[in-house]
């Protein structure tokens, strides 16, 4: 009888067929989190040129200002979950014993 584990195989050609459907996947996690990071300080870039704005009368509208500023705390607060995530699997990885 044969194991029903051993009839799940993964080609290489599978595997290139599958990020070729997807290409966002393609690019590397390294890549994906340099994206996000740079995200991230464009989001904060925004909120600092609204609220400056603000604070210099230009007519720009405060509660744009608010929510500019919010977006860049929920990114920033993402980003901070996601570096925990990463040094906990680092740390856990570390632990491991080959």
């Amino acid at each position: 009888m044969s194991s029903p584990v051993s009839s799940l195989r993964i080609l290489p050609a599978e595997i290139d067929s599958a990020a070729a459907e997807f290409p966002a996947a393609s690019g590397g996690f390294a890549d994906a989190l340099r994206g996000a990071i740079d995200e991230m300080g464009e989001l904060s870039e925004q909120a600092s040129s609204q609220v400056a704005g603000v604070l210099a009368g230009n007519g720009t509208e405060v509660h744009s200002a608010l929510i500019a500023v919010e977006k860049a705390d929920l990114s920033f607060q993402l980003m901070m979950q996601v570096r925990n995530k990463i040094v906990s699997a680092y740390q856990e990885i570390s632990r491991m014993q080959f």
